[in-house]
């Protein structure tokens, strides 16, 4: 189990990373961007969460709740990666 908190917690901090990164050209972005932007704050949030939750009931976590919070990275991640794209 500490080696999925591991790995949740480096995925949380490249995302973090990126997002830092795409904040900083935010302001040259096109609409459609500035449209999504919100939407994948709201989902590193949302996944932040999850993993300070799996984090103090790390004996008691499920394999389908860290797959679940993987998901969702994997879903953030893409989301960067348009936004790059974009930009």
């Amino acid at each position: 189990m500490s080696n999925q908190l591991y790995d949740i917690d480096e995925i949380l901090e490249t995302l973090k990373q990126q997002s830092d990164e795409i904040k900083l050209q935010l302001h040259l972005a096109k609409a459609e961007v500035r449209d999504e932007w919100p939407v994948l704050e709201k989902k590193l949030e949302e996944l932040k969460n999850k993993a300070e939750a799996i984090r103090e009931e790390a004996g008691e976590a499920s394999e389908d709740v860290l797959e679940a919070a993987k998901l969702v990275a994997e879903e953030v991640r893409n989301g960067f990666e348009r936004i790059r794209k974009l930009l």
